[in-house]
Parts: structure tokens; sequence; C-alpha cells
């Protein structure tokens, strides 16, 4: 019985000393392929909006508190 004294049945290191790689599945991939092209571009054009609209609305308070502080004495 190879492997019966540890949970599992296998050891908890592999044999270079490392932890073992959980073998999970590439969770980006398992949702790209459950949408179709048009909805992968649609959900893809929506995120790059999103992104332009925050940019955006970070500058145009940036740009607005500028102006609110008024001018500093250069020193």
């Amino acid at each position: 019985m190879a492997g019966a004294n540890f949970p599992l049945g296998r050891p908890p290191f592999d044999y270079d000393g490392t932890p073992p790689k959980a073998n999970l599945p590439n969770l980006r991939r398992l949702f790209v392929e459950a949408r179709t092209e048009v909805e992968e571009n649609e959900y893809s054009r929506t995120a790059f909006y999103n992104l332009v609209l925050f940019i955006s609305s970070v500058a145009v308070f940036s740009l607005a508190a500028q102006r609110m502080s008024g001018p500093k004495a250069a020193r």
C-alpha cells in the first residue's frame, strides 16, 4: 500500500521539497468558454468604457480640487 501513511494518499511535499500544486481550472478560460464571441466582445467593450469613465472622473475631480484650493504661494 504505497502512500498509506499520508492523508490523501500522497506525501505533503513533492520530491524537491515544495508543496504540490493544486490542479485548479483557469477561471478566466471557463468564463470565456461559457460565453459566445459576441457576448465576450460586449463584456470587453463595457469594461473598457467603465475604465475610461473612471479615469476621466478621477481627472475631473483632480482638476476641480486643484482649482478649489486656489493659488499657492511659491516658495
